[in-house]
């Protein structure tokens, strides 16, 4: 079956929002230095990577990330692209032709291709959603949307369109890696840690080609393929 991981993986190298706590990995206990085992210790932000956003992130007494639905983090999601945009407005999500009916919509923008180049540097100008855009999606049933950078927000103001999504319910899934997914319908996977009271968690995120699900006779005859 065709897995596509979708998740960025966790090193120090790994950007982090400007004024979030830095990523460190340390080892304290280590077999090389002679103990008996190795254990490593991660300082890290809820926020780090590909995370999911809770409610309680920005809305007091919002939920909190181990309160948040499992049924809306898995399921079917639709995957469509916007590669020439500079944002992702009302505008922009009518032209995408999404279909009627998605509750999970993964968006694909030029950030990707930031992660597939591998940079190591914040940048401020990533493509976001709006707060228009936040609101035609809430207004569309959207339950989850997720995006290929560190923020749904533009780096400038993020925080209203937060407040449209958090604050209507919608699950928010950040720091995706789409640059390997075609446009498509896919099960998503998406469990966040189970912090308690938390804010937001990070996440391990997949996507299953959902024709092979369709077509089960053809499992057989589909070879092995794992893309990360």
């Amino acid at each position: 079956m065709t897995l596509h991981d979708i998740s960025l993986s966790i090193s120090e190298a790994l950007i982090v929002w400007p004024g979030d706590p830095p990523l460190r990995i340390t080892q304290p206990i280590h077999l090389n230095r002679g103990d008996s085992y190795t254990v490593s210790r991660l300082d890290i932000s809820t926020h780090t990577g590909t995370h999911v956003d809770a409610p309680a992130h920005c809305i007091r007494g919002g939920l909190a990330v181990d309160a948040l639905d499992l049924n809306v983090l898995v399921g079917p999601a639709q995957v469509v692209q916007a590669l020439e945009a500079d944002a992702l407005s009302a505008a922009v999500l009518e032209g995408l032709a999404i279909p009627q009916g998605t509750e999970r919509l993964l968006l694909r923008t030029r950030n990707s291709e930031r992660w597939a180049r591998g940079e190591r540097e914040f940048a401020t100008d990533f493509v976001a959603l709006t707060e228009d855009g936040a609101r035609w999606l809430v207004a569309r049933g959207i339950r989850l949307v997720g995006v290929d950078y560190l923020s749904v927000g533009p780096f400038d103001d993020p925080l209203p369109t937060h407040l449209v999504l958090l604050g209507a319910g919608v699950i928010v899934v950040e720091g995706l890696n789409l640059s390997g997914v075609a446009p498509g319908l896919y099960q998503l996977v998406c469990l966040p840690l189970k912090i308690a009271g938390g804010d937001g968690a990070p996440a391990r995120a997949i996507l299953i080609d959902l024709t092979l699900l369709r077509n089960p006779d053809s499992i057989e005859s589909a070879p092995d393929s794992k893309k990360q």
